[in-house]
């Protein structure tokens, strides 16, 4: 049987510590700079300038129907805002919200046949909503729309669908907006008020919008940016529009009056996962041989390597990768005798992982081993205490790999929005010439939140990173905070936001 050290000296592939996590962030600002300038498929634009957002977050309030369509979920409900609240966590409230899972058959189905079944889900909750709040129905209902996948706009209130993925069979191209309000009319509940789609973002962008609601600026803290981190692994945040290439620049943005473009800074959707940001990680040997098995085996092999690496849908199946490797090229197990599942595809999950701890007693991480991969009656194989130990170590691994590797993309996307300066090692005093003494950027995500210890390893990166930078004593600290439910409540607020640059348009 393999000793402890063994499993670690096994484990070194994955292996990152501050000064590989502080490389790796210096390639991703190389990286993450030209995939704004030439990508066509990240760094996205959505074309509502930051100077919008912010006073929203003082000013907005009312009540507003939103959605969030998701990889797994479809939420619809009626978001109220009280911008002028001093408690942050009673700015958004949500009234009214129901939620219904995307089945298969949905996703596979044609266009017409899923934003068919949107419609009835949203005329269920606006009927609910007329009877609750007394909405007339001879006055169109604005509608706030978050669409967890890659958007083409030129507008707020206007998206065409990029390529998808994620077992979704919609082509690309379609007017999404037209789709929605179509799918609603085709609901044929003519007592409702009519919908128009007045704002669209991606789930990465209505978190931002969401955090710098809940969050409160002030002058020494405000939301820079925000991280997705469940099933899947994005961010957004605010960007120069000199940065992107001129053909992703909108042709329309929204400004306050006075405000020029090139000036402006708009929320751009990095769409990071893909595979344009694989050759840093390649770099720095942090892309290991089970990674590539991994890859392999997915639908679209290479199509989202940080994802793979990073986020919910993965990281149980690279732990069972692993560990049968473990078994035996390591251990030098026969591989007829392993158990059945273990050879089973995501037979391991992130989510059975993230509850695999502590490490100690080893008796119970064996418990919990043998009842979601039972032994073979019909073979010799057994499992251990070390076999135990041996997954606890390879599930931290992953975990840590991870937080490296997330905490250094935060930092080298921070540093490209100006949130941060460049210099690495300018002492101390460096970042005196701000009044900003925290940043925050908001999560959400059950994979962050659950997956070991991943939340706290990734801050613990992100002070280490910033220490190297600024100093010990530097007064500039990058702050993860929560941020759940993003989705609806950042589609709520964009209406809110469109509105206000709108009305704002019309008295220049």
């Amino acid at each position: 049987m393999a000793s402890y050290t063994d499993i670690h000296r096994f484990l070194e592939p994955l292996s990152i510590d501050v000064d590989r996590s502080e490389e790796l962030s210096r390639r991703f600002l190389d990286n993450f700079k030209d995939l704004a300038a030439n990508s066509r498929d990240q760094f996205l634009p959505t074309p509502i300038s930051e100077s919008i957002l912010r006073p929203i977050a003082e000013q907005g309030g009312g009540r507003h129907l939103a959605i969030d369509i998701g990889g797994t979920n479809l939420r619809v409900g009626f978001v109220e805002l009280h911008g002028d609240h001093q408690d942050p966590a009673s700015r958004v409230q949500r009234p009214l919200e129901r939620s219904w899972p995307i089945d298969n058959h949905l996703k596979n189905d044609n266009a017409n046949s899923l934003f068919s079944w949107i419609g009835r889900c949203i005329a269920d909750v606006v009927d609910e909503g007329c009877r609750t709040f007394d909405i007339p129905n001879d006055v169109p209902l604005p509608l706030g729309v978050t669409f967890s996948f890659p958007m083409e706009q030129r507008s707020v209130s206007h998206a065409l669908l990029m390529d998808m993925g994620k077992g979704f069979a919609l082509p690309s191209g379609i007017d999404l907006g037209a789709y929605i309000e179509q799918g609603y009319a085709d609901s044929g509940r003519t007592e409702l008020p009519p919908i128009k789609v007045t704002a669209l973002a991606n789930d990465a962008v209505s978190t931002l919008v969401s955090c710098i609601f809940s969050y409160g600026g002030t002058e020494h803290r405000r939301a820079a940016m925000a991280l997705i981190l469940g099933t899947g692994s994005n961010a957004t945040v605010p960007l120069k529009l000199d940065l992107l290439h001129p053909s992703k620049r909108p042709q329309m943005v929204s400004l306050l009056p006075g405000e020029e473009v090139a000036d402006a800074k708009i929320a751009v959707n990095t769409e990071w996962s893909i595979k344009g940001t694989l050759p840093p990680m390649a770099e720095v040997n942090l892309v290991t041989k089970w990674d590539d098995v991994l890859s392999l085996q997915n639908e679209r092999p290479g199509f989202q390597p940080l994802e793979y690496m990073t986020a919910g849908r993965y990281l149980g199946e690279l732990a069972r990768i692993i560990l049968v490797d473990y078994l035996i090229n390591e251990s030098k197990m026969a591989v007829e005798t392993l158990p059945k599942k273990l050879l089973e595809k995501e037979s391991l999950t992130t989510t059975f992982l993230s509850h695999y701890k502590p490490l100690q007693p080893p008796s119970a991480l064996l418990e919990k081993l043998r009842r979601q991969i039972p032994e073979d009656t019909d073979s010799s194989f057994s499992w251990t205490k070390d076999l135990a130990v041996a997954l606890y170590h390879i599930a931290k691994a992953i975990e840590v790999r991870a937080s490296g590797i997330i905490a250094a993309a935060i930092v080298a996307l921070l540093t490209l929005a100006d949130e941060l300066p460049e210099e690495a090692n300018a002492g101390a005093d460096a970042d005196t010439s701000s009044p900003i003494r925290e940043l925050g950027v908001g999560y959400t995500g059950g994979c962050i939140v659950h997956f070991q210890d991943y939340l706290a390893d990734c801050q613990q990166f992100l002070d280490e990173l910033l220490a190297r930078r600024f100093g010990d004593n530097g007064r500039l600290r990058v702050v993860l905070k929560p941020c759940h439910d993003g989705g609806v409540t950042g589609a709520g607020i964009l209406v809110v936001a469109e509105a206000s640059s709108s009305r704002k348009k019309s008295e220049a």
